[in-house]
């Protein structure tokens, strides 16, 4: 038996970390790859949709706005809207196009209404909808906001009956052209025509009800 003390365990050395990736500029390749993919897609594609389908040592973010330039000032261009990109015509040329090309049918003013209240104040219960608007909500408008795609639920308030809340999805940021609700305009900006009428307290929910006033002894 050898007297000699045992050594400790060498402790195995910790992997390396990965190289990065280097990137190069993109290639004409690459740039019609993301070309087709936002032309082909329904909805705007984002950077890191377009990196699944990009060599890995090309940039998505370098090709976007490379593709972005070469557009710039066509009939179409390439433009931020919702999570992504997407082409759509020239601000300029859209009166001239509405002439020859049959323009979708708008929404209802209710639904517009219900819309702007929503994008506004999310997220929020249908009985809040309806004290804003000072009036009962069709549920044909609520089926027609969610058909387009234009609202989603985002949970259930916490409250007795633990009603649905809605908000806006990111085709609404893309149908309207923007890129974060930010960008909506300044409620102080909006001119309203008429203010709506107060709802009766009782047809309230709990955390809409005014505080009760304490009559004097």
């Amino acid at each position: 038996m050898s007297d000699e003390p045992e050594q400790p365990p060498v402790p195995p050395e910790p992997d390396e970390p990965p190289a990065p990736v280097r990137t190069r500029e993109p290639d004409e390749d690459s740039v019609r790859l993301a070309e087709a993919m936002i032309f082909a897609s329904a909805e705007p594609v984002s950077a890191r949709s377009l990196t699944k389908v990009l060599p890995d040592d090309i940039d998505a973010d370098a090709v976007l706005a490379l593709l972005r330039d070469r557009y710039a000032g066509h009939g179409v261009e390439l433009v931020e809207a919702g999570n992504g990109f997407m082409f759509r015509t020239a601000l300029d040329l859209a009166p001239k196009l509405r002439k020859v090309i049959d323009v979708p049918r708008r929404l209802p003013r209710v639904a517009l209404e219900t819309l702007a209240i929503i994008a506004y104040h999310q997220p929020m219960t249908r009985p809040e909808i309806e004290h804003i608007r000072g009036t009962a909500l069709s549920q044909q408008t609520l089926d027609a906001l969610l058909e387009l795609n234009l609202i989603a639920p985002k949970g259930r308030r916490e409250t007795p009956g633990r009603p649905t809340l809605w908000g806006t999805t990111p085709e609404f940021l893309a149908h309207f052209g923007l890129t974060d609700l930010r960008q909506l305009p300044r409620r102080e900006d909006l001119l309203l025509e008429t203010a709506p009428p107060k709802a009766k307290p009782d047809v309230l929910p709990a955390d809409l009800q005014p505080p009760s006033e304490e009559k004097p002894a």
